[in-house]
């Protein structure tokens, strides 16, 4: 090879080494290009993470959203937001007033040993009764005159909506449909929140002729047509002026009928004997 060739071979070959460099140079700076954009937008889609969890964590949950809501208040009922619930005959002098909250064990005793007593007097007229249902057990609480969603679950309120379905229906239905949830078939422990299942409420109602298969009472429960009205009856509950503060709780003329321990009477018998002599009075 001559010394001109061997010269012309190095240029060319430097030439080639020199474009060479030159293209990995461009894929390196496309390389890093592709990293910073991947990165930035990496830690855009971290940041939007975090803000739309923020969003959502400090969105109303479903309870605090309904308790600004407009109520539906169930037939058969009077008063502010149709929280006033009376069942029983016009004629009846005096009115027994019964404080519960869906999920009460204590509630579940009473009703399931004094309850069909209670229908029993209402259907015979010795007195009327008036509902008020409480949601303390789900941790609700009245502050500054506005209702706060607790931390223990919905069933009482989502129980409580469901007993408005039924108040739409009927006084009986609303009363067959109580004395059901409080059934020792149907309650659960004050620890578990069965209650917040729509399909188990509409499974007992299913034991109520009046409900079973109702399709009106099935859709308001599903729709939850009745929610605001279980947070305003639950409001109803905190700000009472009967000084109630526990369940199972009756007041008549005013009055707190009790038993003994102080507490509300859990016997047929002593039922009775309070209740005649506050009928007295």
């Amino acid at each position: 090879m001559s010394k001109r060739n061997s010269q012309a071979a190095k240029t060319a070959a430097r030439e080639r080494l020199r474009q060479e460099r030159e293209r990995q140079a461009k894929r390196d700076k496309v390389k890093r290009q592709i990293v910073v954009a991947c990165s930035i937008v990496g830690v855009l889609a971290i940041a939007g993470g975090i803000g739309y969890a923020v969003v959502q964590a400090n969105k109303p949950s479903h309870w605090e959203s309904v308790a600004d809501d407009k109520v539906v208040a169930p037939a058969h009922t009077s008063g502010k937001d149709g929280t006033t619930v009376t069942v029983g005959k016009s004629s009846a002098k005096k009115t027994l007033k019964i404080y519960e909250d869906p999920r009460c064990p204590v509630c579940a005793a009473f009703e399931q040993t004094v309850g069909s007593t209670v229908d029993k007097d209402v259907e015979e007229g010795k007195y009327k009764l008036q509902f008020i249902g409480g949601t303390f057990l789900d941790g609700d609480t009245e502050k500054d005159g506005k209702f706060e969603t607790g931390s223990h679950g919905e069933g009482s309120k989502n129980a409580m909506s469901a007993l408005g379905a039924a108040l739409n229906v009927s006084p009986e239905a609303f009363l067959d449909y109580k004395a059901a949830l409080y059934s020792a078939k149907w309650h659960p422990s004050e620890s578990d929140d069965k209650f917040k299942d729509d399909d188990y409420l509409i499974e007992i109602a299913d034991s109520v002729p009046a409900l079973k298969g109702n399709a009106k009472f099935r859709d308001a429960v599903e729709k939850g047509t009745y929610d605001a009205w279980a947070v305003a009856m639950s409001q109803t509950f905190n700000n009472n002026k009967d000084g109630v503060t526990g369940t199972p709780s009756l007041v008549m003329d005013g009055k707190k009928l009790t038993g003994a321990g102080g507490n509300a009477p859990m016997t047929v018998d002593e039922f009775d004997k309070v209740i005649d002599a506050a009928l007295k009075a």
